[in-house]
Parts: structure tokens; C-alpha cells; sequence
């Protein structure tokens, strides 16, 4: 079969001549070429100057739009009468093909012919110029309005009369509807048919533009290719419609890239989205009207028995839509040939998650609401935006509370003293490199904690109470006496804190009677880090991303659980997609350190943390981490004079206290002894390495250090120890 060439159809062209999906004969070259064709000045700018907004395109003058062929294919003819869909109207024993009729099955009229035609008035206002299109409902046409400027405004026709029923109150709400990615109705007229038959039609504003699935047949929007960050800023459009039309108590019903039109704006006008057809809109209590709906996007039949048509069913329909405007983009074509930017493979993953929530086959594990989608939806598009420009692109959680705790262990700080105290510990001049990895027990309660449910009974309690220790929480929780889902979190993680496990799993159990959503296994992953159980909190946060791929949180908590089990390039991605998108996100930003620490890449580590602002609250650990990691020896061997110079020209800008100074001057020096002697070996920070620096002369310099720590001794054995490195250290005296 060939594949149909009309823009935005993905039919084949059947035996008969016609498409099997649009029901339209294929265009000739010369009508293809000259409702393809776009001027080679299509793309000037980003609309907006947003690096996300759509780019500015020109599309096909609508008259270019207006269909030559009405013929619908033999195949696609079927009854319009409700539950039954039987054959009608195709030729039979050398009989031809009949357009209009009676179904001989259940007696119901169908009729595939337009019932407007060029020149036609409706209404006495509405001048038809032809049909451009047929839905599952009926023709679309276009008209000029004689009484206003000849404005264009699009005629909206009925196959089946039934579906005309509207009520007087119905229709008024819906020509009240105002929201800027909506179409607006206009009005509701009749004109009689061929039979003489009263034919009710829907007046719409005329939105010029691209339909959605036509963009995804092309590619591109104009000359710029079409990319998963423009497919996404369509949907969050339609998302708003959505929750317009669903906050008022009404159901899309039939929502799919041929219901959407996207025109950027010119001259400084918004981007515009419009959902074009409100045709099968339906009240959200409404269980008599017939189901209108498009196959595969709607729900199965099961679930329309059981529940009818709900919020949930038209997030499936908008999760089915996401999916087939990916297969549109040339990054799902760069993942079919395997040239996709490994630095947008987590983003394309949270992407796809988020469609599988949409379209779950449970509707209770759909999204709740529209609003809910794109809030999730909005945090996709940024991760994915980051990681393909490197911009960050931060924004406050709606549902995880920032956190100050940075999960590192050993990079950020100033050594202690015990690091040359405890012989256990000391091993002389080129200490390795502290490993920096948190445990299991200290990320559990590193962690962001959920934002509280402003509903819950305890929400105003919990706020009051501020963050008093665990143990005090647990004794107000235990005075409060409250039973509420937020109340029992908090025991839990208080439990947790204090290392009382089994007592943090019976309050999450707890809160499981009054929540039964992530955050049940949000806790149930943090007990589990807690225990050490690794793989088990693994699990618990992979479903939390599920359900909230756009959260940087269950990413932070995942990579963690992956460069714990050594998965690097996994956990690498995870950090990567948290720390290019929120610079404020230092734990990631560590987690990336030492990843490159791992893999013996002491330059890399440092840019890392070199990317860490100043006004973040973790500026000040990264700073101390990078001089750390330029002494430090690694796996893959000891530093460079070079890396010792950068790390002395380092240490006067850290904002530190006189100790904390004193003790990386020790390590500096300690790290330099080595170095000493070799050709071509040359320190220029004097105050660090001396002046002229010799074997000797750095030995009187590390006695000095050691001497200096002694006075930070908080004992006699420990000034005794420091003592007598610096005894040891001290260059001989012969006399």
C-alpha cells in the first residue's frame, strides 16, 4: 500500500484510490507542492525570545485548505446509529455506491455527502467557501461572515442529527466559554439539507495555523525541526484547556493532535494552541449521550462500562496524544537510529514515564487532574531543556520542601584532627582521597521530605510547630494526639532520625489508612535506606518517579541508590539531570564528583564543583572539596605540581577559620613533599611552599604545620602525636 501524502495524515492509500485514514483521494504533486510549500523567510526568531517558545513559521493560506475531493472510501462507510457501525452505502453485485441513505441493518439515515457547498448562505450570514475537512462528526467548513468584515469563521456539521440535542442552557454555557486555548463558538445555526431537512451547525472562529498532527507529519515547524520541548508546550496548552473546561463540570472527551491548532505568535502576539473542536464536549455527569470518541486515544470499552466518561479518561486521551506527537519529533527518530544525545537520555526517560501515568491502564493511577499533569509535565520539559543546552532552568517543587542537608561525606569538610592523630588513619604524606560517599542511613534523612497537604487535619499544627529534634517532635506528635496521614509522616520520619526503624515502620503503616499515594512509598524507601536495604529503596523510589517524573527528588534519591551498587553511568545520568537543571541542588553536584573521582578524572571532579554559584548554601563545601580533591591521591595516582599549584592559588579566596587554614596548608604541604626535587618543579605561592622551595626547606615548612596542629590538640596523647610528627619530619642536622 502506499502511504497517503496529504500534510498530517499517517494513512495508506487503499485498493479503492482513497485513504484509509483521512477517507481522501491522495493530492496531485502540484496541489502537494503548493500546500507544503513554505517560504524560505518561515523561521525568524523564537517568538518570544524563549529558547523553549515555538519558532515562528508561515503556513498554507486557508484557502489553500479547501477540498477538491469529497469522496469517502467505500471502507470507511459505516452506520452512524448508535451500537451499530454496520456496512452502508458501498456498491454491491455491480450496483454502485449510494452516499446517502437507510442502514438496512437498524434503519438509520447516513449520509457522506457535504451539505453546504461553495456559495451557500447560512442564516443569512455565513457565506460558504467549501469544505476543508471531515471529523468524526460531520464536515468542517469555511465561511466568511457577511455581517462582520467577512471574518473567517469555520461551519461545523452533524452526521448524526441526534448529537444536535443540545440543550438551550448547554449551548449557552458553551458559547459563555472563554479561555485563550479554547476555540471560541460562536453561535448555533441551522440550514436545510438536499432532503429539505433542518441541519444544525456549530459557528467556530476561524484559527489559522497547523494542526498538530500536521506539524508532526512535516517534522518540523517551518525549517526548524520539531523537538520534544515544543511538543510539550503545545500539551501544557491543551492541559490548561483541559482543566478550564473540567474545573466547569464539563469532558473533552476527544482530544488528539488533529483537535489542535499551533500558531507562534507575530509581531510580539502570544504563541497560540486552540482545541478546535468541541464537538463531542460533554457535561461530566452526562451517562445518556452517546460516546464520542477517537480509537486508539479513548478509553477501552471496559473501562467506559464501569465508569463512564470521567477526568481520567480524558488524561488517557492526552497521554495517547503526547505519545504520537513524540513519534513526530526528530529526537524519537534520532532514538529509533541510536543517534541520541546521551545527555538527553534521562530527560526522554522521564518523558515517556510521565506518558505511561498518563495512559495507565488503572485510571486510579492516572493523574488526578489535569493541573497535576502539567505540573509534572512542566518539570520534564525543563530537565529536558537543560540537559540539551546546559542552561538550568530552576523552579520550586510543588510537592518536595527544599532541603539544606548536603549528602557528602568527607569531600566538603576541613579534615579533623584526628586524621593525623589516629595511627589507624595516618599514613604519612599522600593520603588517598576520602571516598566522599554518604551512607545508606545518612542520605535516608538527607533527603527532601514531601511538601505538608495543606487539607490535612494536622497542616496547621505541623506548621506552628516549626523543626524542633526528632525526639522533641515525637513528644509534641505524642501530646497533639493527632491521627492524621501528615501527623504519622512525621512520627515516621522523626523514627527514622533516631534510628528506631521498627517504630517508623508501624507509623507509616499508619499514615497507609489515611494516604495511599507516593508518598507511602517515598517513606517506605527512606526506612529502607535507613536498613541498608539498598535495592529495596531502589524500588520504592523508581515507583515515586513514575508517578512524578518531573520531581528532581526521586531522581537525587535513585542516584544515590545507583553509584551505591556501582552503576555509574546510570547514576551519572540521574545526578546529571538534577544538577543541569537546579544549581542549587549540591548534593547532585557532589554525587558528580565523585563519579569522576571513580573514574580517575581529578579535573573533571573539580569543574564540577567549579559550577557550584556563589549564592548557593553549598558554595562554600565545593570551594573546600576542589582544593581537597587537587591534594589529594587518587587510584589513578598522585597529583601534579600543577594540581598543587591551583590548589595553593585556591586557598586564600575559602572562607575559613584559622585552623580549618592551618590544616589545609598541612595537607597542601604534605602532598608537595613528594614533588620536591623533580625536574622542572616550581611552586609560586611562597607563603605556602616557601620561596625557594628544596626538600629541606618544605620539611621546616611541614614542621611548622604539625607543630601549629599541636596547638589545636584537645589532649595530651594527641599533642604528643602531632609533636612527634613534627619530630619526625624535621630535616637532619649533621654536626
Amino acid at each position: 500500500m502506499t502511504a497517503c501524502n496529504r500534510p498530517g495524515c499517517t494513512g495508506t492509500v487503499r485498493a479503492t484510490g482513497f485513504c484509509g485514514t483521512c477517507w481522501l483521494r491522495p493530492l496531485s504533486d502540484e496541489a502537494l507542492a503548493e500546500v507544503t510549500a513554505v517560504p524560505a523567510t518561515s523561521v525568524l526568531s523564537h517568538s518570544s525570545g524563549d529558547p523553549l517558545a515555538l519558532p515562528v513559521f508561515e503556513f498554507p493560506d486557508p484557502s489553500s485548505r479547501i477540498l477538491n475531493d469529497t469522496d469517502v472510501p467505500e471502507e470507511s462507510r459505516k452506520c452512524p446509529g448508535e451500537n451499530c457501525g454496520a456496512p452502508v452505502g458501498r456498491s454491491y453485485a455491480g450496483q454502485p455506491a449510494i452516499s446517502e441513505g437507510f442502514c438496512p441493518a437498524c434503519g438509520h439515515p447516513y449520509s457522506f455527502v457535504p451539505n453546504l457547498h461553495e456559495g451557500d448562505l447560512v442564516d443569512g450570514q455565513y457565506e460558504v467557501i467549501g469544505c476543508f475537512a471531515r471529523g468524526g462528526l460531520g464536515w468542517v467548513y469555511l465561511a466568511r461572515d457577511r455581517r462582520l468584515d467577512d471574518n473567517l469563521v469555520v461551519l461545523k456539521g452533524l452526521i448524526d442529527l441526534r448529537y444536535a440535542a443540545l440543550a438551550t442552557a448547554e449551548r449557552r454555557a458553551m458559547t459563555m466559554m472563554d479561555h485563550k486555548n479554547i476555540v471560541r463558538i460562536l453561535n448555533f445555526v441551522a440550514h436545510p439539507d438536499s432532503a429539505g431537512k433542518q441541519r444544525e451547525y456549530i459557528v467556530m472562529e476561524y484559527v489559522d495555523g497547523l494542526t498538530l498532527r500536521e506539524a508532526t507529519r512535516q517534522r518540523a515547524l517551518g525549517t526548524e525541526p520539531l523537538r520534544v520541548e515544543h511538543v510539550i508546550f503545545c500539551v501544557l496548552q491543551v492541559l490548561e484547556a483541559m482543566e478550564y473546561l473540567h474545573r466547569r463540570g464539563y469532558l473533552y472527551c476527544d482530544m488528539k493532535p488533529d483537535n489542535v491548532i499551533v500558531r507562534p505568535g507575530h509581531r510580539g502576539e502570544e504563541d497560540r494552541v486552540k482545541v478546535i473542536d468541541l464537538g463531542a464536549v460533554r457535561k461530566a455527569d452526562d451517562r445518556e449521550s452517546s460516546r464520542i470518541g477517537t480509537k486508539p486515544f479513548e478509553v477501552d470499552e471496559a473501562e467506559f462500562q464501569a465508569r463512564g466518561l470521567t477526568v481520567q479518561s480524558d488524561i488517557h486521551t492526552v497521554g495517547v496524544t503526547l505519545e504520537r506527537l513524540y513519534t513526530g519529533t526528530t529526537d524519537w527518530l534520532d532514538q529509533q537510529t541510536g543517534a541520541t544525545d546521551e545527555h538527553l537520555a534521562l530527560g526522554l526517560e522521564s518523558f515517556r514515564r510521565l506518558i505511561a501515568r498518563a495512559r495507565h491502564e488503572d485510571p486510579d493511577q492516572r493523574f488526578d487532574s489535569a493541573a497535576q499533569m502539567a505540573e509534572q509535565l512542566k518539570g520534564v520539559r525543563r530537565e529536558i531543556a537543560s540537559l540539551r543546552d546546559g542552561v538550568a532552568r530552576p523552579d520550586p517543587s510543588t510537592v518536595f520542601a527544599p532541603t539544606a542537608a548536603l549528602l557528602d561525606s568527607g569531600l566538603g569538610d576541613v579534615p579533623p584532627l584526628h586524621r593525623w592523630t589516629r595511627p589507624d588513619r595516618y599514613s604519612g604524606t599522600g593520603v588517598p582521597l576520602p571516598d566522599g560517599r554518604p551512607g545508606a542511613a545518612e542520605v535516608a534523612i538527607g533527603l527532601p521530605v514531601p511538601r505538608v497537604d495543606p487539607g490535612d487535619d494536622a497542616a496547621e499544627y505541623l506548621a506552628v510547630i516549626g523543626e524542633p529534634t526528632a525526639l522533641r517532635l515525637l513528644d509534641k506528635l505524642t501530646t497533639a494526639d493527632l491521627d492524621t496521614a501528615e501527623s504519622w509522616f512525621a512520627r515516621c520520619r522523626a523514627e527514622i532520625e533516631i534510628g528506631r526503624l521498627d517504630l517508623a515502620a508501624d507509623s507509616l503503616r499508619a499514615a497507609g489508612r489515611e494516604a495511599g499515594d507516593w508518598r507511602i512509598a517515598w517513606h517506605r524507601g527512606l526506612i529502607a535506606l535507613a536498613r541498608d536495604e539498598v535495592g529495596q529503596a531502589r524500588l520504592e523510589f523508581t515507583a515515586v518517579y513514575d508517578a512524578l517524573p518531573g520531581e528532581e527528588a526521586p531522581k537525587l534519591a535513585l542516584g544515590f541508590c545507583a553509584e551505591h551498587e556501582g552503576e555509574l553511568d546510570r547514576a551519572r545520568r540521574l545526578y546529571e539531570a538534577v544538577w543541569r537543571r537546579d544549581r542549587s541542588q549540591g548534593s547532585a553536584a557532589f554525587g558528580l564528583t565523585r563519579i569522576r573521582l571513580a573514574e580517575g578524572d581529578r579535573a573533571g571532579a573539580v569543574a564540577v564543583l567549579d559550577e557550584v554559584p556563589k549564592v548557593s548554601r553549598h558554595f562554600d563545601a565545593a570551594a573546600v572539596a576542589a582544593v581537597i580533591i587537587l591534594c589529594g591521591r587518587l587510584a589513578s595516582g598522585t597529583p601534579a605540581v600543577g594540581d598543587l599549584g591551583e590548589a595553593a592559588e585556591r586557598l586564600p579566596s575559602l572562607y575559613l577559620d584559622t585552623d580549618g587554614r592551618n590544616r589545609l596548608v598541612t595537607i597542601l604541604r604534605e602532598a608537595a613533599l613528594p614533588l620536591v626535587g623533580e625536574p622542572g618543579t616550581r611552586f609560586d605561592a611562597a607563603d605556602v611552599f616557601g620561596a625557594v622551595p628544596s626538600a629541606d626547606g618544605l620539611r621546616r615548612l611541614l614542621e611548622e604545620s604539625y607543630r601549629g596542629l599541636a596547638g589545636q590538640a584537645r589532649n595530651e596523647d594527641e599533642h604528643g602525636i602531632l609533636i612527634d610528627l613534627a619530630n619526625t619530619i624535621r630535616p637532619r642536622t649533621w654536626s
